[in-house]
């Protein structure tokens, strides 16, 4: 879609109102400033507001509509797919926005939408609370949680869109709203699940749990040639483990030199990573099976405190490499479904990429559709396929793993995925309807309502009718 011409006349009175910098082309900040976590994504865009509050929200917004002009919206974290950044368009930027105030008494958190998990866990573990966020702790609070969020404390505490108190946003006709159960709560409903398609989010509150600072935790790597047998054994552990424990398996060639000896370094691997979100002496011995499934090549189980554990998988994941993740919600973890995801593992071209297994259940089946829009509450188990690798020469190659393991793996699935994990969002339409099923329609009334024009399109998008 080609974009309109903004006379230079347009831009400087936006950028009269703004109290954040607007970034043009020209600006010796630009190529930083349009740079995002996925190094893949190299996209140019007209302008970027770097917002400093609502206010800033609200103009930029109204500036997108009246001047017809394309709308990316970036939070503080990784947005795999890419929609955080535009061709041509405005970059609404939130990343300076990072404020995080925790009222303990109300256990309850507050926070700015360009926060990251780092920030959120910084404040509150200051007094020994938490609220599920991910599992690297510079994602982003908002693209997270408005896709559902899945993390560490999921079977005890619930998704992060679970535990959302209530959002600020700014809609399409920049009108700022506060929406909870006690007000816009069809809105509310919407947007703990689906996505970013009813506005800018400025602020979340979330509830706040006990957890930490210290917790127990599992993370044990075993060689790849254990990994149908482990993941037997694994899902009888997961059909009666407490829902203090919340578990996931990535399995890959995994090649950390300073965890392996050069006779395993580029052998297939697998590890098992998870915590017990309370009392760590119980927790320890909750956790001790997933450390003795098979002879493991390293345990590095034990007492951490919940904000390292949190950042663990950070240097994993850093800025620039080139990713592309999709997913499926499974139906089980059959024999045939362990003996594809082996087989996917091992043929994976980069040797960073992972095939990973989320543990869900516990809290997360206690919520409703009619509670809120996150689909995929009925599945035991999310297959994650993770394509993360160096070299633009084999782009085509990692994408096509990842899609062709996908195709596999549907037959062990009912086709839903955690919109988190979207590819490139290629195939959208169908993406979204088969993953929300009968409560699409309630989606799209509310995009019809709050966003009739489809001024926020990049994202998992839900089309509007009207």
């Amino acid at each position: 879609m080609a974009q309109p011409t903004i006379e230079d006349e347009e831009i400087e009175r936006f950028e009269a109102t703004l109290h954040g910098d607007l970034i043009r082309p020209d600006d010796a900040e630009y190529d930083d400033a349009r740079a995002v976590w996925n190094g893949m994504i190299d996209k140019y865009p007209e302008l970027i507001a770097r917002c400093r509050g609502a206010a800033d929200v609200i103009q930029a917004v109204e500036f997108a509509r009246e001047t017809d002009l394309r709308v990316a919206v970036r939070g503080g974290g990784h947005n795999v797919a890419g929609t955080a950044v535009c061709e041509d368009g405005l970059v609404i930027d939130l990343s300076e926005m990072r404020g995080v105030r925790v009222d303990p008494d109300e256990r309850t958190v507050w926070v700015q939408g360009g926060a990251t998990w780092a920030d959120v866990d910084y404040e509150s573990q200051a007094f020994g609370l938490a609220t599920p966020g991910g599992v690297v702790s510079d994602t982003g609070v908002a693209g997270l949680t408005l896709g559902g969020g899945i993390g560490h404390l999921r079977c005890k505490y619930g998704l992060t869109c679970d535990n959302l108190v209530s959002v600020d946003l700014v809609t399409a006709d920049s009108e700022f709203l506060t929406a909870s159960e006690e007000e816009n709560e069809e809105l509310f409903w919407g947007l703990r699940g689906g996505g970013g398609n009813f506005g800018v989010v400025t602020g979340f509150e979330f509830e706040l749990h006990p957890v930490g600072p210290d917790v127990a935790t599992c993370l044990v790597f075993y060689h790849g040639d254990d990994l149908a047998d482990v993941l037997s054994a694994y899902r009888e552990y997961v059909d009666s483990a407490p829902r203090e424990v919340s578990t996931l398996i990535f399995a890959g060639e995994l090649p950390d030199e300073e965890l392996f000896d050069a006779g395993v370094l580029h052998e297939p691997k697998f590890a098992i990573m998870g915590c017990h979100s309370e009392d760590v002496e119980v927790g320890k011995g909750e956790l001790a099976p997933l450390r003795e499934f098979a002879d493991p090549l390293a345990d590095f189980s034990g007492t951490m405190t919940y904000a390292d554990f949190q950042r663990i998988l950070d240097e994993d994941y850093p800025d620039g490499l080139r990713y592309y993740w999709k997913s499926l919600y499974l139906d089980g973890l059959s024999e045939s479904a362990i003996d594809r995801i082996a087989y996917w593992a091992d043929a994976a071209p980069s040797p960073l990429s992972t095939v990973d297994v989320w543990q869900l259940g516990g809290t997360i089946t206690d919520v409703g559709v009619e509670e809120n829009a996150f689909a995929g509450r009925h599945a035991p188990y999310l297959l994650g396929v993770e394509a993360n690798w160096e070299d633009p020469q084999i782009d085509d190659a990692n994408v096509e793993w990842v899609r062709d393991c996908l195709a596999d793996m549907r037959q062990f699935s009912d086709g839903s995925v955690y919109l988190n994990f979207p590819g490139f969002l290629k195939d959208n339409d169908e993406m979204m309807e088969t993953t929300f099923g009968s409560t699409y329609e309630r989606l799209v009334a509310l995009k019809n309502e709050y966003d009739p024009m489809n001024l926020f399109s990049l994202n998992q998008n839900i089309k509007p009718t009207t």
